[in-house]
């Protein structure tokens, strides 16, 4: 009989080195690590730490291969501190040099000295001194999602088979890892249009006012597409495009400006097709101005059954990275939504206007075959009353009150023409002022006072117009809605002179409703500053016309 082994740790098997194994449990340990984590870039930078410790290197990194396969769409490194990454600059683009050799051939790679192999570019200016390499491809269900780079040995010594061998290993678990990450932060970003989809879809159909929520389809624009700005723009009367809101995190008097149609983009957008742009500083497409300013861009078409309602623009800041496929599918998702949103609330808005148009033609009806009839037969009684009273104050009493039905009778058919007047007729100005006055009247259940005074109509150009217009519509809006005002005055000035000296128009809405209250809503009057702002003015707030001072009194002001 034999006897039995001695106790302790059995020794090696044949081919296998007693170095790997003992490297086993921190290869184990290693993989644990890597696959802790779902959120994908911080799942690259824990890969980078751990291959580092693994093969014992001084610096690794990832480079993560874009889309077209010909560059790298991110460079996640570790052993370079942040004052060496200021000095280095831009990092690799992956396009030449060994990195861009390894996207070409994605085998392995082990170099003694990588500034002696001719695949090789050269290190940038400032950047750190490397020898001994070793480079390794990540494959995500067979598919080559980058590479693993580690370069110099703490020891001095160059990579061995044993660190090609745990490194390889390492790769595979981390393709697994980087699998989960990226499933999971695609459910996480499509969750998120989702979500702003749904934020939009009842910001339009809230009834609200149209200016907020198309101002929230751009702020969910900007934030889902990590963008520098959300742009929506809306066919303008005479052609082209016009900027009706914009969400950036700097002020901007890009509101209310038009892009002609002879745009090459505008027609694009016009023909319902999505533009895509790389980079807005070279792209031939786009005129000279401030897009220049920008880098990738992503324009898609409002749209909806055949029919262009505006479109949506997402400009990223220079130097940032272009769209993924991806994020050019879900921004075009998130337009579609936008797109039936935007139709929905047009019939909900055309509806409300019928609605209105039809009650106006009930009370001017109402008006011309009752309160008229009644005051004229009331005008006869009195005029029988006065040619019967002998005293000579009875019978001038009485006419006073006969002239001041002829005066009432003839306001009120004023009225009723008004009410009865076309919304789309073309119209100056003060008409179009008019009519928004006309319309409150509705809601309100009375008429606002109003005066003009100057050359409305011929000083007032057409873009200040337009705001003073939308102005008036959110002041009235405001006071119908959360003021509660029974008393409202308008006055539009035409001779106004603006604190700078510039000639102006100034609107002064002034009301006796509650005045506003502290931490109430103020996106409306947000919106005011917002208008002034985009011409040039500006708008402020004060006390109302009430006895006690209460109410509010809103100013706007901007030049011609």
């Amino acid at each position: 009989m034999h006897p039995a082994p001695p106790p302790g740790p059995p020794p090696p098997r044949e081919g296998a080195s007693a170095e790997l194994l003992a490297r086993v449990p921190k290869l184990l340990e290693a993989m644990r690590s890597v696959g802790s984590g779902l959120e994908l870039h911080s799942t690259l930078k824990r890969i980078c730490e751990t291959a580092a410790e693994l093969a014992n290197a001084r610096y690794a990194a990832i480079g993560v291969v874009d889309e077209d396969g010909d560059g790298l769409a991110d460079f996640v490194h570790h052993g370079l501190d942040e004052a060496t990454v200021r000095r280095v600059g831009h990092l690799p683009g992956g396009r030449k040099g060994l990195l861009g050799a390894l996207m070409v051939d994605p085998e392995p790679v082990r170099l003694t000295d990588l500034t002696e192999d001719p695949r090789a570019g050269g290190f940038p200016e400032n950047h750190p001194p490397m020898r001994s390499f070793l480079g390794v491809p990540i494959r995500v269900q067979e598919e080559v999602f980058g590479n693993l780079y580690l370069t110099d040995k703490h020891t001095g010594e160059p990579f061995s088979d044993h660190d090609l061998a745990m490194v390889r290993v390492l790769a595979t678990e981390a393709g697994i890892a980087v699998g989960n990450a990226r499933l999971y932060e695609a459910a996480q970003q499509r969750e998120r249009w989702i979500d702003g989809s749904v934020a939009v879809t009842t910001a339009l159909l809230s009834g609200g006012d149209t200016d907020d929520a198309l101002q929230t389809v751009a702020e969910q624009a900007r934030r889902l597409s990590g963008a520098a700005a959300g742009i929506v723009l809306l066919p303008a009367d005479g052609g082209g495009l016009e900027i009706v809101a914009v969400a950036a995190s700097h002020r901007t008097n890009a509101l209310g400006k038009i892009i002609p149609p002879e745009n090459g983009i505008v027609s694009e957008l016009l023909a319902g097709r999505p533009v895509f742009v790389d980079d807005a500083a070279t792209d031939p497409r786009l005129d000279a101005g401030p897009v220049r300013a920008y880098g990738p861009i992503m324009l898609l078409p409002l749209c909806r059954d055949g029919r262009i309602l505006g479109g949506l623009v997402m400009p990223r800041a220079r130097g940032e990275r272009p769209f993924t496929r991806t994020e050019r599918a879900l921004g075009e998702r998130f337009a579609a939504q936008a797109g039936l949103a935007l139709m929905m609330a047009d019939a909900q808005r055309d509806r409300e206007r019928l609605a209105v148009y039809e009650d106006r033609d009930r009370i001017a009806r109402d008006l011309h075959d009752l309160v008229i009839q009644r005051l004229f037969a009331t005008g006869m009684m009195l005029e029988s009353a006065q040619r019967r009273a002998t005293a000579p104050e009875v019978r001038d009493g009485v006419g006073g009150a006969v002239d001041e039905l002829d005066v009432t009778i003839q306001e009120i058919r004023s009225a009723i023409f008004a009410l009865q007047q076309p919304a789309e007729a073309p119209a100056g100005l003060r008409t179009r002022l008019l009519r928004e006055i006309t319309m409150a009247a509705v809601p309100l259940g009375f008429t606002p006072a109003h005066r003009f005074v100057g050359p409305v109509d011929t000083a007032v150009g057409e873009l200040t117009g337009k705001n003073l217009i939308a102005a008036l519509r959110e002041t009235l809006s405001n006071a119908f809605r959360h003021a509660h005002a029974t008393r409202i005055e308008v006055a539009v000035d035409a001779t106004a002179t603006l604190p700078d000296g510039r000639p102006g128009v100034r609107l002064t809405v002034a009301d006796d409703g509650v005045g506003i209250p502290q931490g109430g809503r103020r996106s409306g009057l947000h919106n005011l500053e917002r208008r002034a702002e985009t011409v040039g003015g500006t708008s402020r707030l004060g006390p109302g016309i009430r006895a006690d001072g209460g109410g509010t009194t809103v100013w706007w002001e901007a030049p011609y």
